[in-house]
C-alpha cells in the first residue's frame, strides 16, 4: 500500500494489524482518484472526511494531492495505530483531525467538507446509513463530491443525494454521488 501521486508519491503507508480492516486497493484508490481529478481538476484548499478510515490512505491520498486539510474517523484501535503512524510518517499532523469514534456518533460539523470518502465493511449498508445522518449534521458542502465504496453486490441508494456515476474496480464498486438541489456549479 502506498501513496499513488501528488507529494508524498510512492511513499509507502503502514496497513492496520488484524483483518478487522479491509485497506483499499491501490487500484481502486487509483481509479477513485482519477474520477474525482477528472470532476475536480484540484484537490487545492479543498476540505475532505475520511470516514470508516482505516490506515488513512484514501484522506492521506487527498492531502497529497493537495487537500488543505482531511478529517479522519476511525473507531477501531488497531487501525487508529496505523493511521496515526501514517499521519506522522507524512508529516501530515497539521492538515489532520482524527476522530477516535463511530462514524455515527459524530454531531454537528462545524466546517462542511467538499470531498467525502467513505468505506464502511462490504455489505454492511454503514455507507448508506451515515451519508443520511451525515447530510441530516451539515458534514457535506452543497457543491460536495462524495464517494462510496462498497461490495460489487451492494448499490447505495440515498434519499437527498444524486449519482453520479458507479463503477466496478476488482471486488469493489465506487459510486460517486452529490447533495440534491445543485446548480451545477463545482467545488
Amino acid at each position: 500500500m502506498r501513496i499513488i501521486s501528488g507529494q508524498w508519491r510512492s511513499r509507502p503507508l503502514i496497513a492496520p494489524k488484524g483483518d478487522i480492516t479491509r485497506p483499499t486497493a491501490d487500484r481502486t484508490r487509483e481509479t477513485l482518484f482519477s474520477m474525482l481529478t477528472s470532476r475536480l481538476g484540484s484537490f487545492e484548499d479543498l476540505r475532505v472526511l475520511d470516514l470508516f478510515a482505516g490506515s488513512g490512505a484514501l484522506g492521506l491520498e487527498a492531502l497529497s494531492r493537495g487537500a488543505a486539510h482531511c478529517t479522519f474517523v476511525e473507531q477501531d484501535h488497531l487501525a487508529l495505530d496505523a493511521l496515526e503512524a501514517n499521519i506522522i510518517k507524512l508529516g501530515a499532523k497539521d492538515r489532520s483531525d482524527v476522530r477516535k469514534s463511530s462514524v455515527l456518533s459524530l454531531g454537528t460539523a462545524v466546517n462542511p467538507s467538499d470531498i467525502v470518502l467513505i468505506d464502511p465493511p462490504y455489505l454492511s449498508g454503514a455507507g448508506s446509513v451515515a451519508l443520511d445522518k451525515l447530510a441530516r449534521f451539515g458534514w457535506f458542502a452543497p457543491s460536495a463530491w462524495i464517494s462510496v465504496e462498497t461490495s460489487i453486490k451492494e448499490d447505495v441508494d440515498v434519499k437527498g443525494f444524486t449519482v453520479d456515476t458507479v463503477r466496478n474496480v476488482g471486488k469493489a464498486r465506487l459510486t460517486l454521488l452529490r447533495p440534491e438541489g445543485l446548480n451545477g456549479a463545482g467545488v
